[in-house]
């Protein structure tokens, strides 16, 4: 992942003009860091597959972080959950002003398709590559998870609607990530196969997030915390009992699933997902 942050900031988008800090806010968030969690399933994928495949694959694993990123700009807006820390830092409409926050979500959006469509792979890779990220990023993916979350806010959802939300919010572009990883190396025989363990990663992620939310300062989480009163997350519906319980379930189906994954690609998935699978329990424990 060393090797990813290097190609991350060396290719940090270079647009000179004459606005203050227009340039360095596109910079700022993607600077800060933050898990890499997409980013680095899409190499384990191709790492386990074809190393040779690593060079290129950054500019997809790029693309996914950037879209990521412009996704938590946008998320951290007053309109949406009007937050003040990211990544440890504080987020860029508080930095800078609203405007700002709401452009450079959209220039880190866009740039991500750019990214991508530079890569060097063959223009039927690309096209697929393209396809994925915008298809579980965008209008019926990661987007309309957002729409449904804001328009349901203090309106109780059921615990099947709630999955749904989050299957689109979180879920997809996790699973993508997966997915890109297979059609860069070829693996069309195991793209479903991954998907689906990644929508299932995906609402692990996204519960062990609503347990944090509540269970650590913000300080420990680097963003702001205790912020899901109003919002359809696992906790508020559940318990945060029953939310353990549900992230346990579906850990455990995961470790299972993982065991029975071939060996090169489990050995380059698990030392990434096990330190993941179960983060709650050493938060709640």
């Amino acid at each position: 992942m060393q090797r990813f942050e290097t190609f991350l900031t060396d290719n940090l988008p270079q647009i000179p003009s004459f606005h203050p800090h227009y340039e360095a806010a596109l910079h700022e968030m993607l600077r800060a860091g933050g898990k890499r969690f997409r980013p680095a399933l899409l190499l384990g994928v191709v790492k386990a597959y074809n190393e040779l495949l690593l060079d290129g694959a950054y500019h997809a694993a790029y693309a996914i972080e950037l879209l990521h990123t412009y996704s938590l700009i946008h998320d951290d807006l007053p309109a949406m959950d009007d937050a003040d820390l990211r990544r440890g830092k504080a987020t860029l409409h508080t930095m800078h002003d609203e405007v700002t926050a709401i452009l450079v979500g959209d220039a880190l959006n866009t740039y991500a398709f750019e990214v991508l469509s530079k890569a060097p792979f063959s223009d039927r890779v690309r096209v697929r590559l393209i396809r994925t990220l915008a298809e579980n990023g965008g209008i019926g993916g990661m987007v309309l998870g957002q729409a449904i979350d804001c328009h349901f806010e203090n309106a109780p959802l059921a615990i099947e609607q709630v999955r749904l939300l989050h299957t689109n919010k979180t879920a997809k572009l996790i699973a993508a990530a997966l997915q890109m990883g297979a059609i860069i190396t070829g693996q069309k025989e195991i793209e479903k196969s991954l998907y689906d363990f990644g929508i299932k990663l995906g609402l692990l992620f996204q519960i062990q997030d609503d347990i944090l939310d509540i269970t650590m300062s913000e300080e420990e989480a680097g963003k702001t915390t205790n912020n899901d009163s109003d919002k359809n997350s696992f906790v508020t519906l559940l318990g945060l009992e029953k939310a353990i319980e549900e992230a346990d379930k579906l850990a455990d189906e995961l470790i299972g699933q993982l065991e029975s994954l071939d060996v090169s690609l489990k050995n380059e998935l698990s030392s990434l997902l096990k330190r993941y699978i179960y983060r709650h329990k050493n938060q709640t424990d």
